[in-house]
């Protein structure tokens, strides 16, 4: 009776134990979903390096970004409620239009089909928008594109560090110069509620891939140009990406954000802002 009661301690104990190992690891996959973070699933080869579902992922979100922040900067110019929120709006509309023209020169050389329209939840925020009076207008104004900048922030960070596409690397030194110009414009208008911040980052589930699938064809439509309309007048610089590293095996093409192309200039202090969001 002892031996036997000895096997079954000992058999819950084996129970107990491989419980919890494998607990943590489906709990995680339950949030995360396969392959949320793995930074190789559906990678494709280019000339560039491997482009892989995140890389697309986040060609798409920087376009999506400019697509709706650049209407939403002009809206702010022409309402100009504080000089505050007009400086923010003219940083949001020179930073995306040279931000989106990057991103559609090098989604072309990847073959990555970018949308012409923001998705539908930035236009529910751009509807938020228009219906807003007075204040509210400006505090809707700097949290939505202050919250949207932040969550893109740290999605470049981890594209910079694990992309192995010399030009998505390059678009992440881009965007990463604009959003960060943005955030601070947005933080200037001194109506960004960092509290709100931290709790819709503790409550928003894990960031997965939903960008394009590989590319299959080289007849990709070219997407439509994000510019400014007519009669707005802007003031300040495109931010000043860091130099290009030479993609390998095409080192006689000129790269992006090295201060080459029109707009490509650097940025003197207090320059243009330093954000992008909504991608």
């Amino acid at each position: 009776m002892r031996h036997i009661n000895a096997t079954k301690l000992i058999i819950v104990a084996l129970v107990a134990t491989l419980s919890a190992l494998i607990y943590p690891v489906w709990s995680y996959a339950d949030r995360a979903g396969p392959g949320a973070n793995n930074p190789s699933i559906d990678s494709v080869d280019t000339k560039w390096g491997p482009l892989s579902a995140v890389d697309r992922d986040f060609l798409v979100k920087v376009r999506l970004a400019g697509l709706w922040e650049l209407p939403a900067g002009q809206q702010a110019m022409e309402r100009a409620p504080t000089k505050a929120i007009k400086d923010a709006g003219d940083h949001l509309i020179v930073g995306h239009t040279d931000l989106d023209k990057r991103v559609r020169d090098i989604s072309a050389k990847l073959g990555v089909e970018l949308p012409n329209q923001p998705n539908a939840q930035q236009q529910g925020w751009l509807k938020e928008l228009s219906d807003a009076q007075g204040m509210e207008y400006q505090r809707k104004f700097a949290m939505l594109l202050r919250s949207a900048h932040g969550k893109i922030f740290g999605a470049i960070g981890n594209i910079r560090n694990t992309t192995r596409n010399s030009l998505v690397r390059q678009m992440a030194d881009d965007a990463n110069a604009t959003v960060l110009d943005h955030i601070t414009m947005l933080e200037r208008t001194g109506m960004v509620d960092f509290d709100a911040i931290v709790n819709d980052v503790a409550t928003a589930p894990p960031a997965q891939p939903t960008g394009p699938p590989p590319p299959s064809s080289t007849n990709i439509p070219a997407p439509i140009p994000v510019v400014p309309g007519d009669g707005v007048k802007t003031t300040s610089k495109p931010s000043a990406a860091p130099t290009g590293e030479p993609a390998p095996g095409s080192t006689s093409e000129p790269q992006l954000g090295t201060g080459t192309e029109p707009g490509g200039s650097g940025v003197e202090p207090g320059g243009s802002g330093t954000t992008s969001g909504g991608y």
